[in-house]
Formats: C-alpha cells, sequence, structure tokens
C-alpha cells in the first residue's frame, strides 16, 4: 500500500493509493484519501463524521468483491479494520474487519462446526451478510444471529435479525447501495466437533460420505479448501487464476414457467444429451453458470495467453487479471462472455461483485 492513514485523519497524499493494490482482482484507480479505522467505534466516528462533511465514502473491507474503475474513486476510502472477536459457547461475534477464513480456521481449531464449508472464502467478515456468501451447500444467512448496522441516515447503531436483511441468493438489502454498514456479525456455532450437514455432492464425493451426513469440522475444511484450490479460488499472490473476484457471475435463476422455454433452447444449440446442471433455488430454478459459460464457446483460460484479462484456467467462472489489465480489461471480457452466452441461450448472467467507477 502506498499510504495509510490511521481513524480521524482523512488526510491528502500527492502520491494516492491505487485501490488496485486493496482489491483481490487488482484494478482500480487512485482514490483521493484513506482512511484505517481499527476498532468498532472509531470506525462509526469516522463515517459519521464523513457523512455530515458530505465527503464521498467507499468502504472496504478484504476487496474480495469489488470491481473498481480506472478512473479510481473521487472521495474518501475507509478501510473496514476492526478485528475484534468474541467467543461463547454457541456462536461468535466478529468485527466486519475479521478476515473471514482466519474466523472460519479458528471456529475449527476450537472444535465449532458451521463455517466449515465456508473455508477459503476471501475478504471480510462484515460482506458476508451483504452478499449473504455461499459455497458448497451452506450460507452465511443460514448461520447468522444477528448483524449489528449502522444507519448512515440516522446514526442508529442497531442489531438487526437476518429476518429482516432481505437475505437471498448472493444479495440482501445491504448490497449494491451504503446507507447501511455493517459493523459487527454474531454467528451460530455447533460445540459438537461436527460439520453442517454436507449437502454438496462434489464435497460429499470427495469426504467419502452420503448426502446429508456429518462429518468432523477439520476435515471438512481440508477438503473444501483443496477443492477450492483445484479451480483457484484460493488467494495465491504467485498464481494469477485467483486474482479475481471469484466466481464474476451469479448462476441464473430461471423461474419456472420460463425454464421449458430455455431447456429447448439449450436442446436446439448443443444437441438432446446435453444436460445444464439444476439446482432447486426461491422462485425457480438454478442452472450452473460455468456450464452455460462453457457451452457458449468460452473455455477455460479465453480468450488466449497474451490478453491481460482471462477467464481463469481452472474455472470458467472467474475473470482473471494476468499481471497488467486494467478494469477496462476485465469489463470487456465480462460483457464478452455475458453477452455470448445470451446469444446462445437466452438467458442474461448479472454480476456478482459490485461495481465502482464502472459498469457492464
Amino acid at each position: 500500500m502506498s499510504a495509510g492513514y490511521r481513524c480521524g485523519v482523512a488526510a491528502q497524499t500527492h502520491d494516492r493509493l491505487q485501490l488496485s493494490e486493496i482489491t483481490t482482482l487488482r484494478v482500480g484507480g487512485p482514490a483521493l484519501d484513506i482512511v484505517s479505522c481499527d476498532d468498532s467505534e472509531s470506525l462509526i466516528a469516522a463515517v459519521g463524521r464523513l457523512d455530515a462533511a458530505g465527503t464521498a465514502v467507499l468502504l472496504v473491507g478484504g476487496g474480495s468483491n469489488l470491481v473498481i474503475g480506472d478512473d479510481g474513486f473521487d472521495g474518501t476510502v475507509v478501510r473496514i479494520n476492526n478485528t475484534d472477536l468474541d467467543w461463547r459457547s454457541d456462536h461468535v461475534v466478529a468485527g466486519a474487519g475479521v478476515n473471514w477464513d482466519a474466523l472460519v480456521a479458528e471456529s475449527v481449531e476450537r472444535g465449532f462446526g458451521g463455517l466449515e464449508c465456508l473455508s477459503g472464502i476471501p475478504g471480510a467478515a462484515g460482506a458476508t451478510p451483504v452478499q449473504n456468501v455461499g459455497a458448497y451447500g451452506v450460507e452465511v444467512g443460514s448461520l447468522l444471529r444477528a448483524v449489528q448496522v449502522l444507519d448512515r441516515r440516522s446514526g442508529a447503531l442497531n442489531w438487526v435479525d437476518p429476518g429482516d436483511l432481505g437475505l437471498g441468493y448472493r444479495t440482501s438489502r445491504l448490497k449494491h447501495h451504503s446507507d447501511e454498514l455493517v459493523v459487527r456479525v454474531s454467528i451460530r456455532l455447533r460445540d459438537d466437533g461436527l460439520s453442517e450437514p454436507i449437502r454438496y455432492g462434489e464435497l460429499a464425493r470427495a469426504l467419502g460420505v452420503e448426502s446429508g451426513e456429518r462429518a468432523p469440522v477439520a476435515q471438512v475444511r481440508e477438503a473444501v479448501l483443496a477443492l477450492r484450490a483445484s479451480k483457484g479460488m484460493v488467494l495465491d499472490p504467485d498464481d494469477h487464476d485467483t486474482w479475481s473476484v471469484g466466481s464474476f457471475f451469479t448462476n441464473p435463476v430461471v423461474p419456472h414457467d420460463y425454464l421449458p422455454k430455455v431447456l429447448t433452447q439449450i436442446v436446439q444449440e448443443l444437441g438432446a444429451e446435453a444436460t445444464v446442471p439444476q439446482f432447486p433455488a426461491d422462485f425457480g430454478v438454478k442452472l450452473s453458470a460455468g456450464w452455460l459459460i462453457e457451452r457458449a464457446g468460452f473455455a477455460k483460460g479465453y480468450p488466449d495467453a497474451s490478453a491481460p484479462a482471462r477467464l481463469s484456467t481452472k474455472h470458467t467462472l472467474a475473470l482473471t487479471n494476468r499481471g497488467q489489465a486494467t478494469c477496462a480489461d476485465v469489463i470487456e471480457l465480462a460483457r464478452q462472455v455475458r453477452d455470448g452466452v445470451h446469444h446462445k441461450f437466452g438467458l442474461w448472467l448479472e454480476p456478482e461483485p459490485v461495481l465502482v467507477g464502472c459498469s457492464l
């Protein structure tokens, strides 16, 4: 990082911070100022002070779900670094700035179950309810006890029930607007050292268990990390397949009444033997975005080895920076993939990360 400031000091710098330095995709132009808040009280105070002054604010935790434009951000970046942890017999309360995978690892070390299927996910704890982060059959929304939220309009700080967060597939009422700031999360845990029921087929096979069985948490975490690493989904500074925001597109949820038309088009394009992976979802059926992308003609590593932004060589859902990519390069690749899938199958893929200063 080129510069860093503690809470209470929103100083300008002549050598302005490049936001590519604090995002896992490693793209993004400069910011005017940066404020780093190391505890919840100073975070609340700093955001309140900046809001009162009418300053544009960009909140950044782990930077793993942000695509920031090449022109950067004309305002103050607030780094969320409050890392307080309070372990109880059946839950943990974590500051929004706690590293998510470190939290999962410690829960496993303490013999708690619940978070193990969410191992290896980059970013901070405060982002997990915003995105309703999920993997391998578990969503964080099913584990939340409450979320402490600062209402930036009124200044009120309240614990909010998960049922009031509008949680859905990779979304919540907290996403795509910044009127509310997550300060802490409270997450329920199992105290018997066993995992959540294993519901994801690939993970069940890796563990050698039947669907719905539970397994020792350390064993599940190890298996999840191995599966994620095989897909380039565990951060590694030496592996450009991990210079990404993880899955760039969400799996499309197709309404039941529209599904026959989509399946018919898939058969027309690919033949009767083509079977897209399908999963139950609220208000419809979830289809595999990765399957659709690959069958639309976008193979792993697309477009070629010389491109600054490419699909991961391990997983077609990840758009990666090969070292010198700009945001414009990533967005152009995303448009090609999105438009190609729509042309082939009549479905629009939606981006999973938050786009700042750029758009599809």
